[in-house]
């Protein structure tokens, strides 16, 4: 792991952006990843739930946030003010790795991604990352969270086939995206520049 030592989840990550029932909306705040789009979609449309519920390839920063009715106007400065303090950064995608129950890319270095879900966390301690149930937060792109876990050494095996030759992928992060499904899929609410 190139010298950082990432704990694993524990063995029931099922709170995921598409796995918890929709009884109301909700939102989450998220790095999007488009130039990983490419290379998991086809993993991700298959065995990600949250593609099919519209969420496109991305890192989440707080999962679950405010309630998209509660989200006032001073909200939105405030995530504007937390995000423009933070600068772009460069990462890559470098292995897949895996959780009991989800494969997924790991970002390198994982520094950046910590730091804005500290920063969200802190801002907003009524939302902890993940509802608390993880006491460390690893950042990830998820791949596949299939319902039986054990296809998760074939679907192992299948994309390292495929995609392991085009890593490691270079991408930007330049925004947070507010992402909610108050309309039934997922949808883009608003955008937030980092360092303004």
């Amino acid at each position: 792991m190139r010298g950082i030592i990432i704990p694993p989840m524990p063995a029931d990550l099922t709170d995921t952006l598409a796995s918890r029932p929709a009884a109301r909306p909700e939102t989450a705040l998220v790095v999007l990843a488009p130039e990983a789009e490419p290379l998991v979609k086809a993993f991700r449309d298959r065995w990600d739930p949250s593609a099919a519920a519209g969420v496109p390839a991305h890192v989440t920063v707080l999962y679950p946030f405010h309630p998209p009715p509660a989200i006032a106007p001073h909200v939105m400065a405030r995530l504007a003010q937390l995000f423009a303090g933070h600068a772009p950064f460069d990462y890559a995608l470098t292995e897949l790795r895996r959780f009991p129950n989800v494969l997924y890319l790991a970002p390198e270095p994982p520094a950046p991604f910590l730091a804005l879900i500290r920063s969200v966390a802190e801002a907003f301690p009524d939302y902890p990352p993940y509802g608390g149930q993880f006491a460390d937060v690893v950042p990830h792109l998820t791949v596949a969270e299939p319902r039986d876990r054990q296809l998760l050494p074939q679907i192992e095996r299948e994309f390292n086939a495929a995609c392991l030759p085009k890593l490691p992928l270079r991408l930007r992060a330049s925004e947070v995206v507010l992402m909610d499904n108050a309309q039934g899929d997922w949808r883009v609410a608003a955008r937030f520049r980092l360092g303004g």
